[in-house]
């Protein structure tokens, strides 16, 4: 799975993507930021509240509900705004 980090995520975590192999019942997006917390502490604090993230799956926004899969790209990304 790769997985793409931007905006504050990135810099928490401290890079800007990751090619992981998350364990199968890693099923939906927020089985998979519950599995990253326990990856390290930067990792904890990127994904402590995911209230505040967005995410997209296959470049298409989508809820923390939705489905993944071992081919999928996952983005997460702080809101955005725009003028």
């Amino acid at each position: 799975m790769k997985l793409l980090y931007f905006g504050w995520v990135r810099s928490r975590i401290g890079v800007s993507r990751e090619e992981l192999e998350p364990p199968s019942e890693v099923d939906d997006v927020k089985a998979l930021i519950a599995w990253l917390r326990d990856r390290s502490p930067k990792h904890a604090q990127a994904f402590g509240d995911v209230s505040v993230l967005r995410v997209a799956v296959n470049q298409e926004l989508t809820t923390l509900d939705a489905p993944i899969s071992a081919n999928d790209e996952v983005a997460l990304f702080p809101p955005m705004t725009g003028g």
